[in-house]
């Protein structure tokens, strides 16, 4: 029997705020010592009222809006109950059958092909605190308990079940991750556990529509892991399937260092929640006044910056989606351009040679430093620097990726750099002929083979300029002359 894959993903983003959910303390806990930045109502402390961040709701609503959703006039919080360590109040607030956000859509590419995946809905929640897990040097295991992430603003993107491969789940978190740092609603930093995923799992039988059971997977802090995670876990349920066993509906964690899930608990169903209206906060009415003027301030998103970026500057779209997939690398090639653009560059030309840049060294050297874009230490104004010297014949492409290694590690001039390393190609004519003169000499048989109507012998003598002129000769100008003085031979 032949099997497929159905997936849906819930993810969770903490916001960008001043201050927590629910109460005055700063959302800024990153770094800060543990249990630090906490108050009486985000330790769950008796007696205490919450209330509504409306920067948190804005957010909401805008990352809604984004994703082509429908805004709710009237919304409410709930209380979802569950008994664990990290939540002090015994209940997590959060919004059950009244979201802020919902049925909207997020269209992928994966492999030329394009699919557009059902969002379930967005809705606001606080975040729990953190438990960190230790284990004596004699075996014994303790955990302990930070509070300052408790209360944080969190939002919740549910996705449709409507995801059919590994790669898929990959392209939807790098575009919906790309969706909300574009808004700015969210640093989205997985790294700090502010862009999290969990993923629902399940095969049935192709050609049916009822679904199988589910297993959440669980532990997935980067594209990657989530990837590696879902294909083993479709793996090993077609396996107990064939096998003849049976799927029970759990929740499992990815763990990375050996590659597999493992069982954690079993799934919970929405009744266990045991839902109900939080009885300290009133329902919340959104106006569509408030709406529109978030809806106006939204930006270009991605994929109307890709297909922008096609025709305004003649990417290629592979090339166009790598750009702006990250927004500071969308903005930083369109700050090159028009700089390079108010030198009198043309913007076609300019704009292939950045992309190919930004592509190619700049993304190179970001992964061996584990950098982003923003963090470096070479400005737009420098990349056109650079490109000005290659187009101007100072520097050929070997020179100017020596140079762009050098900018990188000090953030110096290009110009400078060159002329301090001696990396400046020799286009003077009297230079070059030199060197085109001592390979003619000492390079008989090349130079017979090109006499003899064997053009392509031209080459080994470029190379034997090239060799003689430490890589500096413009090979253009090496070229030209070679040709000249061999037809002279003739």
């Amino acid at each position: 029997m032949e099997y497929e894959v159905v997936i849906g993903l819930e993810v969770h983003a903490q916001l960008l705020t001043n201050s927590k959910m629910f109460c005055g303390c700063s959302s800024d806990y990153q770094g800060a010592s543990p249990n630090s930045v906490v108050c009486p109502v985000c330790m769950g402390m008796p007696g205490v009222l919450p209330v509504i961040n409306r920067k948190a709701v804005e957010h909401v609503i805008r990352t809604g809006l984004a994703l082509g959703c429908d805004i709710a006039h009237h919304t409410k919080f709930d209380r979802k109950n569950y008994p664990y360590p990290d939540l002090m109040k015994g209940y997590q607030i959060s919004q059950f059958d009244m979201p802020i956000a919902s049925g909207g859509s997020l269209t992928v590419n994966v492999d030329g092909q394009q699919r557009t995946l059902g969002i379930t809905r967005v809705h606001l929640e606080e975040d729990t605190a953190k438990l960190i897990h230790r284990t004596e040097d004699f075996g014994e295991g303790y955990s302990l308990m930070d509070i300052n992430r408790a209360g944080a603003p969190l939002m919740e993107i549910v996705g449709e079940p409507d995801i059919r491969s590994a790669e898929e789940a990959r392209q939807y978190l790098i575009d919906l991750h790309s969706v909300l740092q574009y808004i700015d609603v969210s640093t989205a930093n997985m790294e700090e556990g502010n862009f999290r995923c969990d993923a629902n799992i399940s095969i049935r039988p192709v050609g049916t529509t009822e679904l199988g059971s589910k297993v959440e997977v669980k532990n997935m802090n980067s594209f990657r892991s989530v990837f590696r995670a879902l294909e083993f876990e479709a793996m090993r349920q077609l396996e107990t399937l064939e096998g003849g066993g049976r799927i029970v509906q759990e929740t499992r964690g990815w763990v990375d260092d050996r590659e597999v899930t493992v069982s954690q608990r079993t799934k919970e169903y929405a009744s266990d929640y045991r839902y109900f209206p939080e009885p300290d906060l009133p329902p919340l009415v959104i106006q569509p006044e408030w709406v529109d003027s978030i809806r106006e301030s939204l930006p270009e998103l991605p994929r109307r910056r890709m297909a922008r970026f096609v025709s305004e500057y003649g990417l290629s779209e592979y090339d166009a989606e790598l750009l702006t997939t990250s927004k500071a690398s969308a903005d930083y090639f369109e700050r090159s351009v028009a700089l390079g653009q108010a030198k009198g560059l043309v913007e076609q030309d300019l704009a292939k040679s950045v992309s190919n840049w930004l592509l190619g060294e700049m993304a190179r050297l970001l992964n061996q430093t584990d950098l982003t874009i923003d963090a470096v230490k070479i400005g737009p104004d420098q990349i056109v620097e650079l490109q000005e010297l290659v187009d101007a014949g100072t520097l050929n492409s070997n020179m100017a990726k020596d140079v762009f290694e050098k900018m990188f590690a000090t953030g110096g001039s290009p110009k400078a750099i060159a002329e301090a390393e001696g990396l400046v190609q020799i286009s003077d004519s009297e230079a070059v002929s030199a060197a085109v003169a001592e390979a003619i000499a000492a390079n008989p048989q090349p130079v017979q083979d090109y006499i003899d109507g064997k053009e392509t012998a031209i080459r080994f003598l470029v190379g034997q300029v090239m060799k003689a002129t430490r890589g500096k000769a413009n090979p253009q100008i090496a070229t030209e002359m070679l040709k000249d003085n061999l037809e002279a031979l003739k």
